[in-house]
C-alpha cells in the first residue's frame, strides 16, 4: 500500500470513530476491512472518499449519501453548519447582537435528521433557530428567511437530483433580503468550514436544544396568503380549465392544493400515484419534470380526464412545469419548455406593470432565452441578464419578474427571494381561467406575444461526464479549439466569461454568437458531472425558429462528439 494510501486509510479510520450514524460508520468499516486485505476496489473507493471533501458553494453544498467528506452525512452537515455558525457570529456589528436562523427540510432520506444537527449545532453556538415541525417546500424557507426577519435560512434539500443524493441551501436576510447567498460569502463559510473539519471531532463541536424552537404554526399559511395577496384577482372564472397536478413525489402537494383553495379555483386533478413524497421517487427514472419520462403519469391522467392543462412541481416544489394539450404529441400533451412559459409570465407581468403605471426590472439567467429582454423593451421596461443562478436573479432591483429557462420563476418578490414554484403554478391557473373566458389558450397566447417580439426556439444539448471529471475539461477543448464556425454557421463573435465579460465576475461559460443571431452558450453544471449547452435561435415564425434550433443541435452533438 502507498503512504498516500495509509494515510487515506487512517481518515477513514478516524472518521469511523467520530460517525453517529450507524449505517454510514458500518459501510466505511466495510470498506476498510476489505482494503487491509488488499481489496483494491475498495482502497480505490476509500481514496475517492477522502481524496477531497463537498466544496462549500453559492448552491451550499450537495451530494450523494455515504460516508466520508465527499458525500452528505452527518459529519459533514455538522462541520458545515458550524462554519456557517461561526461565519454569522463573526460578522456580526457587536458581540452582544442575538441571531436568528429559520431550518427546513423536505422529504429526502436523512432530511430531518440533517434539519435537526443544523439546528442543534446552530444553537450550540448561541443563535436562536426555528426550526420546521415538518416537511415544508423550498419557497417556505426563503419566505421565513425575509418575514420572520431572521438572519439566515438553511434547508435541507436536493431539489431535483437523483435520489440518493441530499443538499444544504443557505439564504441571508438583513440586506440580503433572503436570498441566496453569493460570493464572496460562500468563501468565507468554506474557510470557516475547513478550519472546523481540521481542528473539531463531531463529538466537540457545540451543540444544545435550549435555544430551538418550533417556527410559527401559521408559517405556511402566511406564505399562502402573502402569495395570493401578492398575486391580486386570481379567483375561478365562470369556466374553468380542468387541471391536473403532480408533486412528483416531493413535499409541495398540500401546499399547492391549500393555496389552490383558498385562492377560489376548483379541485385539480391528482396524479395519485406521486402525490406522497417519498425519497425513492419510484415511478420516475429521475425526479426532475424536465426529463423525459417524468411526466408521463400526469399525461395518462390528464388524457383520462380530458385535461386542458397539466402542473407539475420538481420535489421542493422551487420549479414548475407546464404541459398543454398537443394532438401531435404521442401522448396527446407537451410539455412547454422553461422559456416557453418565461415568456409567457414575463409578458404578463410586463403588461401589468405597464398598464399600472409601474416601473421596474424584468431579469433572466444569460442562459436563459433573450426574448424577455425583447418583451422589456416592448413595455419600456429595464432589463437584466445574470450569472446562472436565483441568487442572481433575485438580487436585481425593482424586480417585477425574474425568471430561469430550468423552470424556475419569480412572480412575487415582494414574498419570496427565489424561485417558487407554487406562486408560479397559481399563477399560470390564473392566466389559463381568464384566456378560457375569452376562449384561448396558453399556447394562443404565447403566439400573440411572438407575433409583438419576435418567433423563438429554444434547447439544449446535455454532455454528461463519469464521476469526478470535471466540466472544465469540456471547456478548455472548445477553448483550444478556437471555433472559426458551428456547422454551417460562422461564429461571429466569442464572448469567454473567464477572461472577463462586462461586468459579470469571471465564470466557466463560453458564449457564440453566430451568423443568423443564433446563440450558443456552454456551461459546465455546478451541481452534478455534467456540460449544458443552451442553443437559442430566432426566426420570422416559430417553424423557422425550431427548424434553424433543430441544425444547430446536430451541429453541436457533431462538435462535442469530436472534443
Amino acid at each position: 500500500m502507498t503512504p498516500n494510501g495509509q494515510h487515506v486509510q487512517e481518515l477513514a479510520r478516524s472518521w469511523v470513530e467520530q460517525d453517529p450514524d450507524p449505517e454510514t460508520a458500518s459501510e466505511l468499516s466495510g470498506l476498510i476491512s476489505r482494503a487491509e486485505t488488499g481489496d483494491g476496489e475498495s482502497q480505490a473507493v476509500i481514496l475517492s472518499k477522502f481524496g477531497a471533501r463537498l466544496a462549500f458553494g453559492t448552491a451550499g453544498i450537495r451530494g450523494p449519501l455515504g460516508a466520508g467528506p465527499t458525500a452528505m452525512n452527518r459529519v459533514v452537515v455538522s462541520q458545515t453548519t458550524a462554519g456557517l455558525a461561526q461565519f454569522l457570529l463573526g460578522r456580526r456589528k457587536r458581540s452582544s447582537d442575538s441571531l436568528r436562523v429559520v431550518v427546513g427540510y423536505d422529504a429526502r432520506k436523512n432530511s430531518a435528521v440533517f434539519a435537526r444537527d443544523t439546528a442543534e449545532v446552530l444553537a450550540g453556538h448561541g443563535i436562536e433557530v426555528l426550526l420546521t415541525p415538518h416537511e415544508v417546500p423550498t419557497p417556505v424557507v426563503a419566505f421565513a428567511v425575509l418575514h420572520l426577519s431572521c438572519d439566515a435560512g438553511v434547508m435541507i434539500t436536493a431539489s431535483h437530483n437523483p435520489p440518493q443524493d441530499n443538499g444544504y441551501k443557505v439564504y441571508f436576510g438583513g440586506v440580503d433580503e433572503g436570498s441566496q447567498i453569493i460570493p464572496p460569502i460562500d468563501a468565507g463559510i468554506e474557510s470557516a468550514i475547513t478550519t472546523v473539519a481540521a481542528t473539531l471531532s463531531f463529538d466537540d463541536i457545540p451543540r444544545s436544544n435550549a435555544l430551538v424552537s418550533s417556527s410559527p404554526a401559521d408559517l405556511v399559511g402566511n406564505y399562502i396568503s402573502r402569495t395570493i395577496e401578492t398575486l391580486g384577482s386570481i379567483g375561478a372564472p365562470n369556466s374553468s380549465p380542468i387541471v391536473v397536478y403532480t408533486p412528483l413525489h416531493g413535499v409541495g402537494g398540500e401546499t399547492f392544493l391549500d393555496a389552490v383553495e383558498q385562492a377560489g379555483f376548483p379541485p385539480l386533478h391528482i396524479v395519485e400515484e406521486q402525490f406522497e413524497p417519498d425519497p425513492d421517487f419510484p415511478t420516475v427514472a429521475f425526479p426532475n419534470p424536465e426529463e423525459p419520462g417524468a411526466l408521463d403519469l400526469s399525461f395518462a391522467k390528464a388524457q383520462a380526464v380530458d385535461a386542458d392543462l397539466i402542473i407539475a412541481h420538481d420535489p421542493d416544489a422551487d420549479r414548475l412545469a407546464v404541459a398543454v394539450p398537443d394532438s401531435t404529441a404521442s401522448q396527446g400533451f407537451r410539455a412547454l419548455t422553461g422559456n416557453q412559459v418565461g415568456a409567457i409570465l414575463g409578458w404578463y407581468l410586463a403588461e401589468r406593470a405597464h398598464l399600472s403605471g409601474s416601473s421596474g426590472s424584468l431579469a433572466n439567467s444569460l442562459v436563459s432565452s433573450p426574448v424577455l429582454g425583447k418583451i422589456a423593451q416592448h413595455f419600456g421596461l429595464d432589463h437584466e441578464e445574470t450569472l446562472t443562478g436565483f441568487k442572481y436573479v433575485s438580487r436585481v432591483e425593482n424586480l417585477i419578474f425574474g425568471f430561469e429557462e430550468a423552470l424556475g420563476y419569480l412572480v412575487t418578490p415582494d414574498v419570496v427571494r427565489d424561485k417558487d414554484g407554487i406562486s408560479a403554478g397559481l399563477l399560470v391557473m390564473s392566466l389559463a381561467n381568464s384566456l378560457m373566458e375569452h376562449g384561448k389558450t396558453l399556447v394562443d397566447y404565447l403566439r400573440e406575444v411572438e407575433e409583438q417580439v419576435g418567433a423563438f426556439a429554444s434547447g439544449q444539448v446535455t454532455v454528461r461526464l463519469e464521476q469526478g471529471v470535471a466540466g472544465s475539461t469540456v471547456t478548455n477543448a472548445m477553448r483550444t479549439r478556437s471555433l472559426a464556425a458551428i456547422g454551417s454557421r460562422s461564429v461571429v463573435q466569442v464572448d469567454d466569461f473567464l477572461m472577463g465579460v462586462g461586468q459579470y465576475p469571471a465564470e466557466d461559460i463560453l458564449r457564440y454568437y453566430l451568423d443568423d443571431r443564433t446563440r450558443v452558450i456552454v456551461r459546465p453544471s455546478g451541481t452534478e458531472p455534467k456540460v449544458k449547452v443552451y442553443i437559442d435561435t430566432e426566426g420570422t415564425t416559430s417553424a423557422e425558429a425550431q427548424s434553424r434550433l433543430t441544425e444547430v443541435e446536430s451541429d453541436i452533438n457533431e462538435l462535442v462528439s469530436s472534443l
